[in-house]
């Protein structure tokens, strides 16, 4: 195990326009456009501007977000080597979403269905759930938060679905 901690920098998004800016609650047709646009209107994110992979993260970011979702303090979609994991000989992970609530913090990924047992997100959510083991460790020792990792099918984000629905469901060991 490495650091596994580092500062925050902004982000750089290229836009191409600013039809291309889009309230987060507002998605895009078709969705898998999603990666072409930046959204705003963000009330917990650690950042003004975000960008998703997909309409999938795109949907847990409004879910997360939102009033409803009264025990997230903040969250963020981290930026290219801002929070990464080992997993395979010296490979980086980096997770979908980091997520502090009142009582955790939670790593999140998104995945569509389909991938749920691929073999290499297997082995980023094997790693991913050793970090924790360690990062839980130290928050023990030290007085903070415990954290968990989430690996989260698309298709389980509904307009019903609620954070600790999906923290039940989806937590790995």
């Amino acid at each position: 195990m490495t650091r596994g901690f580092r500062v925050l920098n902004a982000q750089n998004f290229n836009v191409s326009g600013v039809d291309r800016i889009r309230d987060l609650k507002n998605g895009v047709t078709p969705r898998s456009d999603t990666r072409k646009y930046v959204f705003n209107g963000l009330q917990k994110c650690g950042y003004p501007y975000q960008k998703f992979d997909s309409d999938d993260e795109r949907r847990f970011a409004v879910l997360i977000d939102g009033d409803f979702e009264k025990s997230v303090r903040r969250w963020i979609k981290p930026g290219a080597r801002q929070f990464q994991i080992e997993y395979a000989s010296g490979q980086a992970y980096e997770p979908d979403f980091v997520v502090e609530t009142d009582t955790e913090k939670l790593i999140v990924e998104i995945k569509a269905r389909n991938e749920m047992t691929d073999e290499i997100v297997l082995a980023k959510a094997r790693a991913a759930a050793e970090w924790v083991k360690y990062a839980n460790e130290h928050a023990e020792a030290n007085g903070g938060k415990s954290w968990g990792y989430l690996l989260v099918p698309g298709d389980s984000i509904t307009e019903s679905a609620t954070l600790a629905g999906l923290v039940a469901s989806h937590r790995r060991e």
